[in-house]
């Protein structure tokens, strides 16, 4: 694997659910497994608590991490929104304390959902599914306005902006559904310490949803991404309230976070856009449901890699994994 991206996988929040007997079982299988890398999801560890760090859970996680060699990236919480228009002070603080927390672990690597105009918690008691130009445009200077400071107070830090999925009826409720307004957001913000996490799983939803070309729109990123989210699914869209896997795989909908290769996402040449020019790593973003696919999932990954890398010709995934 010598010159390709480190590669890791996160940890699933829904299965560790704040229990650090499981947190650490979970780190040990992947360094069974042989990752290089691991992905703390800050919302599966009770770490983060009404807004601030709690030093004791900290040092308990702390204890447990350095048990381990793997290079360390983390997820604030998914609900975070710098665009919160009721209780920004208390959002921000949630920000702060995962920089605090990204730090004290000696990472470098702060994953954040890109600001959504209509968050996906409110989706059940709105009954329109739009704001107007100008309200979306000033929720967006907040963002800048926030990340702009945050960015300088943690310099160390790189603030990695996520794309976001399509929902079926409620889109566009985030302008980092597309690609090109989440590089002007990143272009005008200006600090090279606010970068892009492509989430590759979400990028191939919103090619379809709204008829882009997913490798063109990464070609036209590809010098912010610092971060990446690799897994798998079929381009499908969902209506927000669908949650139960085992009814949209038949259908191929949903944001499966699949092994790679069960899907239908160019990944070699999605991958290829970008690589070249590369600094970070490949972390898999799997479902818990596929927890015990996660080494099948890294296998298959390297593989694609190592293609990709084997000969000066088209490779068709389907001749890689089928």
């Amino acid at each position: 694997m010598i010159g390709f991206p480190k590669i890791g996988s996160k940890i699933d929040e829904i299965r560790i659910d704040g229990d650090l007997n499981v947190f650490r079982k979970d780190l040990e299988q992947y360094a069974a497994i042989g990752l290089e890398a691991v992905e703390i999801p800050l919302h599966g560890l009770d770490v983060i608590r009404n807004g601030l760090l709690n030093e004791k859970r900290l040092n308990l996680v702390l204890e447990i991490l350095r048990s381990f060699d793997f290079e360390y990236t983390v997820h604030s919480p998914n609900p975070l929104n710098l665009m919160e228009q009721w209780n920004s002070a208390l959002h921000i603080s949630v920000f702060r304390a995962s920089l605090e927390f990204t730090l004290a672990i000696g990472s470098n690597i702060l994953v954040y959902h890109a600001g959504r105009f209509i968050p996906e918690e409110t989706f059940p008691i709105r009954n329109e599914n739009n704001i107007s130009r100008s309200v979306a445009l000033r929720l967006m200077e907040i963002e800048r306005e926030h990340l702009l400071r945050l960015s300088e107070e943690y310099p160390n830090v790189i603030i990695c902006i996520e794309n976001a999925r399509p929902y079926l009826f409620h889109s566009p409720y985030c302008y980092g559904e597309r690609i090109e307004p989440l590089k002007e957001q990143i272009e005008k913000i200006g600090r090279p310490n606010v970068r892009v996490n492509l989430d590759i799983g979400h990028l191939y939803m919103a090619s379809h949803f709204y008829q882009f070309d997913p490798v063109e729109a990464v070609k036209e990123v590809h010098q912010f991404i610092a971060h990446t989210h690799i897994h798998d699914n079929f381009g499908g869209t969902i209506y927000y309230h669908e949650k139960i896997q085992t009814h949209q795989i038949p259908f191929g909908r949903g944001d499966a976070h699949m092994p790679v290769g069960w899907g239908n996402i160019p990944l070699a040449e999605i991958l290829a856009a970008y690589l070249p020019s590369y600094q970070g790593m490949l972390m898999m973003e799997l479902r818990s449901r596929y927890f015990d696919y996660v080494k099948e999932s890294k296998e298959n990954l390297v593989f694609l890699l190592q293609s990709m890398t084997s000969a000066n010709r088209p490779i068709s995934r389907y001749s890689l994994f089928r």
